[in-house]
């Protein structure tokens, strides 16, 4: 029997174009700040993108039975960061789905009376997706209110290499200061500065045509300088790597669940900032062995993480690593931990597990933080939702339980009957159980929109 090559894919996402946006250079607190017409249509054409690549029955990476017409809320979820930039995130989010699972006439029901009703603008889908929000779960947005690691931003800016950058930078705060309109020009400042210049480049005309073309360039540099010492640490579970941390439990949580044949999410989108990306690559190696993956990726940039089945007679789970760095990018393979090829799916979690936070408690213990509204697990749950259209809410822990204990105690009972009227037969009752899957799952909170 040959087995399907992609068997489920989790996405990182990155949202699309938004207006300016400050960020506190200390504690990471940021303003409010909105999508633009142009990140909406970047997000629209990655999810177009995506769809093409996993759910095109034509593609060499069709994820095996996927439904690829309608979406089946099963197979498919998103979950959305609605913390800082949490409205572009989400409007980037919805615009993603819509390319990703396109109006089509096939919603269309036939009622009682045989009249055929078709969704609003021409089959649009209303794709569900769980926002997740800074207050009960930090897995997309672990790095404010986290005092050690604000006290981890302040080492790096009393750093010999950070002073050392900032001496080389002031030909360039020199230069800029007719282009930044009274913002600071120091190194601490640089992500803001860049952000501004970015912004007022894209959509000012004016400004876009006085900006000499070097200044752009060097304001990314130091940016991404900037931002790749505030987001990376030398290890794996550093304070430094907190946005990666918190948002790997979800990851391997995910690849589990899609590789357990019982379980039927398939395709998990994680929209988030562009922070968590400087730290996985970090975490990984990626940026180690291709330092074009440090610092900040552009605008809907995106990591597919495919996980294939191997051919045989290997056919152990291997997980892919494709990068797309913004609109103007293709999905390109990179490598984790310095591997030539797929690394294994069991290498891969062993590596990464114990770097991973997966509840607030251990967020607290890291941060140092004292409190928090939601003391439970988050990130995706371990078991998946019930099935039926009438079924709101996941197992808890107690309520599996408690029926897996009830069907067990069944078992006895008819192996019991069974032997007293057979000498010639046995049955043999299970051993063992699959471990994780009755993990305490998150509630969600789910969400709809145009």
């Amino acid at each position: 029997m040959s087995h399907p090559t992609v068997r489920g894919v989790v996405v990182v996402t990155r949202n699309g174009d938004r207006f300016d946006y400050y960020q506190d250079p200390f504690t990471y607190q940021s303003s409010h700040t909105d999508s633009t017409p142009l990140g909406e249509v970047q997000a629209y054409q990655l999810g177009t993108l995506l769809r093409k690549e996993y759910f095109d029955p034509a593609s060499a990476n069709y994820i095996h039975n996927v439904r690829y017409e309608l979406v089946d809320l099963d197979q498919v979820h998103a979950r959305i960061k609605n913390g800082g930039e949490g409205r572009v995130v989400f409007d980037s989010t919805i615009a993603l789905l819509q390319g990703l699972f396109p109006p089509t006439p096939e919603n269309t029901i036939e009622l009682a009376n045989e009249m055929k009703v078709t969704s609003p603008l021409g089959g649009y889908q209303y794709v569900p997706a769980e926002t997740v929000e800074p207050s009960n779960d930090r897995s997309l947005e672990s790095w404010t209110d986290c005092p050690t690691f604000e006290a981890h931003v302040k080492r790096f800016y009393g750093s010999p290499e950070f002073q050392a950058a900032a001496k080389s930078a002031e030909p360039f705060f020199h230069m800029a200061n007719d282009f930044v309109f009274g913002r600071p020009l120091t190194l601490e400042n640089a992500v803001n500065i860049y952000d501004f210049m970015n912004h007022q480049l894209t959509h000012n005309k004016t400004y876009a045509h006085r900006l000499p073309p070097s200044l752009i360039e060097q304001a990314r540099h130091w940016a991404n300088f900037h931002e790749q010492g505030v987001f990376s640490d030398p290890s794996m579970g550093g304070i430094g790597n907190i946005a990666g941390r918190t948002l790997l439990q979800s990851i391997i949580t995910s690849l589990e669940r899609i590789t357990f044949d019982g379980d039927p999410l398939q395709f998990l989108v994680e929209s988030t900032t562009y922070q968590p990306f400087i730290s996985f690559f970090a975490q990984t190696e990626m940026a180690k062995s291709d330092p074009t993956l440090k610092g900040i990726p552009n605008y809907a940039s995106a990591l597919a993480i495919e996980l294939r089945r191997g051919s045989l007679p290997d056919n152990r789970d291997f997980v892919r690593f494709k990068f797309k760095n913004g609109t103007d990018d293709d999905f390109r393979t990179v490598h984790v931990f310095g591997h030539k090829a797929d690394i294994p799916l069991t290498e891969f979690i062993y590596r990464v597990e114990n770097a991973a936070i997966g509840s607030n408690t251990e967020w607290m213990k890291a941060c140092g933080a004292s409190e928090i509204s939601n003391p439970t697990p988050w990130g995706m749950p371990a078991v998946p939702l019930l099935q039926g259209r009438n079924t709101k809410y996941p197992f808890t822990t107690g309520i599996y339980g408690a029926l897996f204990a009830a069907l067990f105690m069944l078992a006895v009972l008819a192996g019991s009957k069974f032997f007293k009227r057979s000498r010639r037969g046995r049955i043999a009752l299970p051993t063992n159980s699959e471990e994780g899957l009755f993990a305490l799952p998150t509630t969600e909170k789910r969400l709809s929109g145009l």
